[in-house]
């Protein structure tokens, strides 16, 4: 959908600012949907979801900016850096993501993008992102094709009513949710890549039956049933939450024992320390001795405001780029399209307002902003260094 700025809010924290494209931004249509689905999103509550904090929907480039989680997709973690993960992980990982479905619910939407790369994996277990973004796209699309010819989102994770261009109701979310088991529990599509052509993989999701034979067999009858062609033939997120034995493994937003395996644990308490040491790479060095009374004040000010993105050429968070999950690369889904942004907790988020993208930073997707087409930054914004 756009450019993902790693930044921070007024009172410090660190957000996800996403900028919409040119192109969509000057359809009014798509920025009615927009406004509507940002205000509808500010309505979602719960723990397994990224707060939005604020937005400008009339801006020349709006944009909207929401709680950031140091934390890879769900993408990162299966397709690059371990593999498929053990079935207990799968067990709570399909708990936490029904509970975020609820919340998204309960608040009237459906995600409709459930997808590897909108699922952040922490420590206290998994968190979804860009609900009711995959909406606003589909006031351009036409029978599940934009009107350039590019799908919404990724047809591997998609359900057979959006193939059919059917009516979408919350049970479309849960065909997604088995998907994604699917995919955690393998690192396969339940219905394969696109790589014989996306028309071929929207047939078999539509048509035919999906091939569990890796899944574990734990959770295998879960998964199918998640996958039923009829959407009133799959099962309820109460029901899975029963099935997965949420009771005992998920509460308050979060895993009650440790959920993922050690070199996992590990890896996310590395990219939490770099995130704590990140600094302004635009700074300069600080001269030996207490710096002067006005010269404390102009720093405290850079510092205060800031919404910060990463400079250009620097490293970025691997869930904060703009990336189509790895199984459906080269499907024609109009890479880049809809780049993730980072979630966080809602804590904290009640009042606070973030301030408008830094134009001087390089987009979380490593493109280098262009000053001309971006949002003003207060002067006082300033980039940040954000760890891999």
């Amino acid at each position: 959908m756009g450019h993902v700025y790693l930044a921070r809010s007024d009172r410090g924290r660190t957000v996800a600012v996403k900028l919409v494209r040119e192109e969509l931004a000057a359809q009014e249509e798509f920025r009615a949907r927009f406004r509507q689905e940002v205000q509808a999103a500010r309505q979602v509550g719960g723990d397994w979801t990224a707060p939005v904090l604020d937005a400008d929907t009339e801006a020349p480039v709006p944009w909207v900016a929401t709680g950031y989680v140091a934390g890879p997709s769900l993408q990162q973690v299966v397709g690059h850096d371990h593999g498929a993960l053990p079935e207990r992980s799968v067990r709570i990982l399909a708990a936490g993501l029904a509970c975020a479905l609820k919340d998204i619910h309960a608040a009237g939407m459906v995600h409709r993008d459930l997808k590897p790369s909108n699922v952040l994996v922490t420590i206290d277990g998994p968190r979804v992102i860009d609900f009711g973004i995959a909406r606003a796209l589909q006031t351009m699309t036409d029978g599940g094709l934009t009107r350039t010819g590019a799908l919404v989102g990724s047809p591997g994770f998609m359900a057979p009513e959006q193939v059919r261009g059917d009516r979408i109701t919350p049970a479309c979310d849960v065909f997604c949710l088995g998907s994604v088991l699917a995919y955690a529990a393998t690192g396969d599509l339940p219905f394969g890549t696109a790589n014989s052509g996306v028309h071929a993989l929207m047939f078999r999701i539509a048509q035919e039956e999906p091939d569990l034979e890796r899944v574990p067999e734990g959770i295998a009858d879960l998964v199918r049933d998640c996958l039923r062609k009829d959407p009133a033939a799959r099962p309820t997120l109460d029901a899975i939450l029963r099935r997965t034995g949420a009771q005992d493994t998920v509460a308050d937003g979060r895993s009650r024992d440790p959920w993922l395996p050690g070199a996992l644990v590990a890896q996310l308490g590395r990219h939490a320390v770099r995130l704590l040491d990140t600094e302004d790479p635009e700074a300069p060095e600080a001269a030996p001795g207490p710096p002067a009374p006005e010269e404390a004040a102009a720093r405290n000010g850079a510092a205060g405001g800031a919404l910060a993105a990463g400079a250009a050429g620097t490293a970025t968070p691997e869930h904060a780029r703009a990336a189509d999950p790895a199984p459906d690369a080269g499907s024609g889904a109009n890479p880049g399209a809809d780049a993730g942004a980072g979630a966080g907790s809602g804590a904290g988020a009640s009042g606070e307002r973030a301030g408008t993208p830094a134009a001087s930073g390089a987009p979380a997707n490593g493109a280098t902003a262009d000053p001309a087409h971006t949002p003003g930054p207060p002067r006082r914004a300033a980039p940040v260094r954000a760890p891999r």
